[in-house]
């Protein structure tokens, strides 16, 4: 791109951006010229690829729970969708299913997602305790009224593949992608004429995608808008057990911490209190450090109460990696930006943004291409519900 002026700019190319970048190139057509600026094509600090890799329709908002409809349908077919060539990419998809355990007190809340899930076409089967303790006899039912499992159409997969299938099905569309750091945003009135990199170029756009992840923030403000999108640390811990454990779901505890297969194996998780959660910087030396007191003193006592056989694990590696939080509602950002017509964010998924990939950078591309959502109004998630105070809150976050 030597005349250094693009139709779109995308402004980071994980698992997001390649997407959007991917059904781009699929509606603007040959000759489109789409830059993807990437500062880090490593992905060392990417979500995408440090993330647990699931997928679940287990929300409690409509669009959420459509946008996983949507985005399983694409990765059992994601072979065909991303071909190259006769290349056809692999996910390793496990439709192992979430279980969402609740106590009295939370079981009419999950009956009632539940029937909301049911009427928007998700497999998700409602379990009383005989239920659970005949198709999981290695579960400890202590505290436990019910339990919400996906029966087909929720489970885990190589987000790195998916990554890369997006990434490498993007480039053969045509889309380009540079490694550079964008530095800032030139405004002409209510448009962004240009962004200018680290490298010192000045590339003229159409329009500007923000999928920056945790930058996410720092780009919109370069614009003059502030959104409530704060990179959180999170730690995932690996472990292996003796015993086997048949029929192994995401299981989802009520002390909130959560455990899948993965491989011979397990990984593991939980989400701090927010007085524990400060921001992840990744100019912190100690950033990337893991605090296996977590996993020692939290994780591993809560998982082991639940399922007895974990009193027997051998704990694994483990990874710390940013997590981009919406702390207005835990809800994506998604669409026009206010007061800039040409510039469109696509951030703060609050660790649903691997799995919600496929259908957001389909409507997102829809919204440049087309000049509206064709496919599925995303509409829900857009930027003006944070200035009305009208949040779409998530009842169903891990």
């Amino acid at each position: 791109m030597s005349d250094q002026s693009c139709d779109v700019v995308v402004i980071g190319g994980a698992a997001m951006g390649s997407s959007v970048a991917w059904h781009l190139a699929g509606l603007m057509g040959e000759g489109a010229r789409i830059l993807v600026i990437e500062r880090d094509p490593t992905y060392a600090h990417s979500a995408s690829a440090l993330s647990a890799a699931s997928i679940r329709q287990q929300f409690s908002s409509p669009v959420n729970i459509r946008i996983s409809l949507h985005g399983i349908a694409f990765m059992r077919a994601v072979g065909e969708h991303l071909k190259v060539g006769e290349d056809r990419p692999r996910i390793d998809l496990r439709e192992g299913g979430y279980l969402y355990l609740a106590s009295p007190a939370g079981a009419g809340l999950l009956a009632e997602l539940n029937a909301l899930q049911r009427a928007e076409g998700a497999d998700i089967v409602l379990m009383d305790e005989d239920g659970l303790s005949g198709r999981f006899p290695w579960l400890s039912l202590d505290g436990v009224a019910a339990g919400s499992w996906g029966r087909t159409g929720e489970g885990w997969y190589d987000g790195w593949a998916l990554l890369q299938a997006f990434r490498k099905a993007a480039r053969a569309r045509g889309v380009a992608y540079r490694q550079d750091a964008v530095t800032g945003l030139e405004r002409d009135g209510n448009r962004i004429a240009a962004v200018r990199t680290a490298s010192g170029e000045r590339i003229a756009c159409g329009a500007v995608v923000n999928c920056a992840g945790s930058g996410g923030r720092a780009i919109a403000a370069m614009a003059g808008i502030d959104i409530p999108v704060h990179a959180k640390r999170r730690f995932v811990f690996s472990f292996t057990c003796p015993d086997r454990l048949d029929g192994m779901p995401l299981l989802i505890d009520l002390s909130g911490a959560y455990v899948r297969p993965e491989g011979e194996g397990f990984i593991c998780g939980i989400s701090p209190p927010a007085e524990a959660d400060p921001d992840w910087d990744d100019a912190d030396p100690d950033a990337n450090v893991v605090d296996w007191s977590l996993f020692e003193e939290t994780i591993w006592p809560a998982l082991a109460g639940r399922i007895p056989a974990f009193e027997r694990i051998r704990p694994g590696r483990a990874w710390a990696g940013p997590y981009d939080m919406n702390l207005f509602d835990h809800n994506a950002i998604v669409g026009p930006a206010p007061a800039v017509e040409n510039l469109h964010l696509c951030n703060g998924f609050s660790g649903h943004g691997l799995q919600q990939c496929p259908a957001v950078g389909r409507g997102l591309a829809e919204l440049i291409a087309l000049g509206r959502y064709d496919s599925l109004d995303l509409s829900d998630l857009g930027y003006e519900r944070i200035p009305a105070g009208r949040p779409l809150l998530e009842r169903n976050v891990i």
